[in-house]
Parts: C-alpha cells; structure tokens; sequence
C-alpha cells in the first residue's frame, strides 16, 4: 500500500540469610539482608527496572537519530509514499507501487527543506521495488546502513520510518512477528499484483504512506521495506492492526544492486518453472489447477517433459489451485532448486522432478 531483542535478565534467585541469636543475648544480634518483598528491595528493583527502561529509549532515540535522516517522503503526481537513501549519488530506493507509472518526482529529504527533483531510473513490479535518483543530491546526504536478513529474528524490535497519511518523518514500533512469509499483494488501490517470498511480518504499524520506507532494528540497520498491510475482505478490505509486511532487506541488495548497477534488473533471483499458465476450472466451477499453456523451449518445465494442455496440481506438498497459489508455492524456492510437480495428462495422474529456472 502506497500511502509492507529484547532479552529479558533472568531474575536471579532470592537470596536467603538465616541470623541465628543466642537465646539470653543481651544485645540485640546484627540483622541479615533485608526480606525480598521489603522496601528497601522494592526500591532497588524500581531503579534497577527504570534504568533499564532508560537504556531501551536510549535505544530507541539512537535508532531514530541514526537512520530517520536516510528516510525520504517521495510525492508523485496521485501518490505519497517514502523511500530509503541508497548511495550517497543520490539513489533511493522504494516500492514499485508508489513510484507507479510517472517518471518524475519531487522528494523531500532530512538534509532540506524544500522538495528535491528525481527521476524514475527503474522499475521491478514483480518483486514490488524501484529506483530513483536526485537530480542534485544535496551535500549531507545520508545513506542507509543496510542490515543482513539472516540476523532478523521473531521477538525482535523494530521501527517502521516514513511518510503515513503524508507526515513526514514518523516512526512507529512493534516486533517481528514472523519471518518467510508469502504474500499476495491486491492490484487495487494501485498496488502490483506481486508474489513476495520471505516477507517480514511486523507488528509496527504500516499505514498509506509508510511504503517504501525503513524497518529498522535497534542497531540502526535497515532489515526491509514496510510495503503491505494485511486487510481483512470481512471488513470490507480494512487493513488489519498490527499485521504489516516489509520486502526483507536481502531482496531489495539484489533487485537496487542491479538497477544502480545497469539500469535494469537482468538476475531476479526468483525461481520459476518457465512456463506460461492459466487458472482452470473443475466441473462445479471452482480452481482446479494451473493449466500449461506453453512450456519455454530448453525451461525447467519443458526439461523435464511437461508440455502445454498438462494441468499442474501440486508443488512437492503444496495443493496448486490457481496461478496465484502456483507463484507463492515458488516464492520461497531459489533457482536451481528441484521440485516435485504433480500434473494431469489427458485423465492420467503423473509427476516429474522439475529443475527450477528463473523469472
């Protein structure tokens, strides 16, 4: 949508002291440590918890001081989304859908204030990301420090920086709540209609004009590129709160790498069975399969003896009802991969080990 650790200190043991007295003592015996529930302990652990506290928004302000200056809003003629300082040549990368068909843009950056020219360099709607560049980057200009997916983990904080509902530089907090996810965006509302593997799932909220932004860990390394928002169609496709998700930081090296690089994405990183597919129907008019309509010469698919008028229904364990259900079966594979695809022929149930190509 334009607009997808904390350790906790072990408690250590209560310690206990037994001060044993004479029982015709004159004086009164030296007194031991005082019980844990007394006042004197209450107040060390209300200092100990508070100080604490103060160390995690130390944190947070050091998140925010850090990266919040690589964060831009990025206005197109229709939209407003953000975007994350890439180099410091002025590249800045962004979801595919907030940059949508328009080539020009006017971006606004930490470093001023008044608006910055940019221009479209490219566009990967397939994997929902892109590619603009200043026309004068200013002076100052602050790149983003890219983090590695492999350290992002469930329980983990993170800050969602951007531009919701156009104000600009706001930050939001929650967790990661899941990694590898698959996600389908919607085509309304402008979005692309992309399959996205090994999404981050977050807690922190993502609203319109979030895309395009920064999630961030506490080491002020960005780790994705908050892009969706799940929405629940009982609510008449209302985002839902708390369920947000962000292209993992892995994916958007790959796709900007590239696009800096040559202009162009030439390696999507994406598997694919090179095929050229249609959703087919069973006899009660529900999807029954992916039907083959054409099998790339020399592609995984036709390699290994699938040809058009075969109707996949099934990835390895994963049941494959649509072309939709087919693309988030691939999402999480790399190519290379081998898969197991069960197909029909002419009535006849058979399977062939597939090696996956690429997108």
């Amino acid at each position: 949508m334009d607009a997808p650790r904390v350790r906790t200190p072990p408690t250590s043991p209560a310690l206990v002291a037994a001060v044993v007295c004479g029982a015709v003592l004159v004086s009164g015996c030296a007194a031991g440590p005082r019980p844990a529930g007394s006042p004197a302990a209450a107040d060390r652990h209300g200092v100990a918890t508070a100080g604490r506290a103060a160390e995690l928004e130390d944190d947070y302000r050091d998140a925010i001081r850090n990266v919040l200056p690589s964060v831009v809003q990025i206005d197109a003629r229709d939209t407003v989304g953000s975007g994350v300082v890439y180099d410091d040549r002025g590249h800045i990368v962004t979801n595919a859908h907030v940059v949508g068909q328009e080539k020009d843009f006017r971006v606004t950056v930490a470093t001023g204030e008044e608006p910055l020219t940019a221009k479209l360099v490219s566009s990967y709607p397939e994997q929902d990301l892109a590619v603009v560049r200043l026309d004068r980057p200013p002076e100052g200009l602050k790149p983003a420090v890219l983090g590695d997916s492999s350290d992002v983990e469930v329980g983990q904080i993170v800050l969602a920086m951007g531009s919701p509902l156009g104000l600009s530089g706001s930050v939001t907090q929650g967790i990661v709540s899941a990694t590898g996810r698959t996600v389908s965006e919607s085509r309304a509302g402008g979005g692309t209609g992309a399959t996205i593997g090994n999404m981050v799932q977050t807690s922190a909220a993502i609203n319109p004009g979030n895309s395009g932004g920064a999630l961030v860990n506490l080491d002020s390394e960005v780790i994705g590129i908050p892009t969706l928002a799940a929405a629940d169609p009982r609510l008449g496709g209302s985002a839902v709160p708390g369920i947000g998700f962000a292209i993992p930081v892995s994916m958007v090296r790959t796709v900007a790498d590239q696009i800096v690089r040559t202009g162009r994405v030439t390696d999507s990183g994406r598997a694919a069975l090179n095929i050229t597919g249609r959703t087919v129907l069973t006899d009660d008019y529900r999807p029954g399969g992916v039907a083959v309509v054409e099998a790339t010469p020399g592609g995984g698919a036709a390699e290994a003896g699938l040809k058009p008028g075969d109707i996949i229904t099934r990835i390895d364990d994963t049941p494959i009802t649509t072309m939709t259900s087919l693309l988030e079966a691939l999402a999480p594979a790399k190519p290379g991969d081998e898969v197991t695809v069960a197909y029909t022929r002419g009535g006849r149930s058979l399977t062939a080990r597939v090696t996956l190509g690429e997108i």
